[in-house]
């Protein structure tokens, strides 16, 4: 149970200190980023990271459940680096685009579906990944400390 409470705490920690660093960097706290998507540090790559590590460490690096871990580690950070970053951007131009276009055709785009607020924040960018995953790791070997 070692490698779930190691991830679970490495993500709840990530999470806690995303209003610290909105607040380090804009002066203002705001507690609505403990539970936002995005930002440093990455919630996802630090829990995977926390696991990835300590299921090594307690079933051995070269056991088959490391390489399932390292492999699930590997497709989340992907994922939060560029899938899911790429997906906020997109959003981003999608609603500039329908923006203009509503100032040039404004009887074309009533529909209410055109007023929709998307999240454009829903991946991270390598920093905040990096962040996660160092966070993760000292996370995982702090429960593995023998005292």
């Amino acid at each position: 149970m070692v490698p779930f409470w190691s991830a679970l705490t490495a993500a709840v920690i990530a999470q806690l200190l995303k209003p610290a660093v909105g607040f380090l960097t804009t002066k203002k706290w705001n507690w609505s980023l403990a539970h936002a998507s995005g930002g440093f540090p990455s919630s996802h790559s630090a829990l995977v990271s926390a696991l990835a590590l300590s299921v090594g460490m307690v079933e051995q690096f070269r056991s088959t459940i490391f390489a399932v871990a390292l492999a699930l580690a590997i497709i989340v950070i992907y994922d939060a680096a560029n899938v899911r970053y790429y997906s906020g951007q997109n959003i981003k131009v999608t609603q500039q685009l329908i923006r203009d276009l509503q100032k040039m055709y404004p009887d074309m785009f009533d529909d209410p579906l055109y007023d929709t607020k998307l999240k454009p924040v829903l991946g991270h960018r390598w920093f905040e990944v990096f962040g996660g995953i160092i966070l993760g790791l000292l996370v995982a070997m702090i429960f593995h400390i023998k005292i």
